[in-house]
C-alpha cells in the first residue's frame, strides 16, 4: 500500500519521493478513526512491549522549539482481541483527564532528572487523548510532549505505564 502525504508549510522540493525521516509528520492529538489510515513512520528507534500483544514502537525523540521534547510513535495492538485496559496509561497526577497517555514519563537518568507529559493551561495533556480501547489489529498515532532535558543530554529513558522501558536517543 503506498500513501503520499502533503505536508502544510513546505516547499514542493525534488526530495519528495525520498522516505519520510522520523519527526516530520506534526503529532496529532486524538486517536481518530482515520489512524488506521495514515502511513506508516520509516523509522523505529525503540519497540516497546506490553501487555496482551500491545505494542509501542517509538519513531522520533525530537527536540522542538521552545524548549519541548516530543516523542512519537504508534500504539498497535498484534493480539487477537481488544486491548481495554487503557486505564494505566493516563497516569496518577491527574485522574480526571480522561482517556490519553498522560502516564508516560523521560527519565534522565545522567542528570537525575524524572519528566512528566505536560499539561496546557486547563490540564489537559499534551499528548495522545482518546484512546479507549485498541481493536486486534488496530494501529493509533501516538504522541506524548514533554520538557527537554539539557541541550547536554542525549538519550532517555521512556516509560508508559504497562510496557516495557526503552533507552531512546534524542534527534535535533
Amino acid at each position: 500500500m503506498v500513501v503520499t502525504l502533503v505536508g502544510c508549510g513546505g516547499g514542493g522540493d525534488d526530495k519528495s519521493t525520498e522516505p519520510r525521516k522520523p519527526g516530520t509528520a506534526q503529532p496529532q492529538g486524538t486517536a481518530s478513526q482515520s489512524a488506521s489510515q495514515s502511513a506508516e513512520p520509516t523509522e523505529v528507534i525503540a519497540t516497546l512491549n506490553g501487555q496482551a500483544g500491545m505494542t509501542l514502537e517509538i519513531n522520533s525523540v525530537r527536540r522542538d522549539p521552545g524548549g519541548f521534547l516530543t516523542v512519537s510513535g504508534q500504539l498497535k495492538n498484534t493480539g487477537s482481541q481488544s486491548y481495554k485496559d487503557t486505564v494505566a496509561w493516563r497516569g496518577i497526577e491527574l485522574k480526571g483527564t480522561g482517556e490519553s497517555v498522560a502516564g508516560a514519563t523521560l527519565v534522565d537518568k545522567v542528570g537525575k532528572k524524572r519528566y512528566y507529559v505536560l499539561r496546557d493551561t486547563e490540564s489537559r495533556c499534551l499528548c495522545t487523548t482518546g484512546v479507549s480501547s485498541v481493536d486486534a489489529g488496530q494501529v493509533i498515532p501516538f504522541f506524548a510532549q514533554f520538557p527537554a532535558p539539557p541541550s547536554t543530554t542525549s538519550e532517555v529513558e521512556f516509560s508508559l505505564p504497562t510496557f516495557a522501558t526503552a533507552t531512546v536517543k534524542i534527534s535535533g
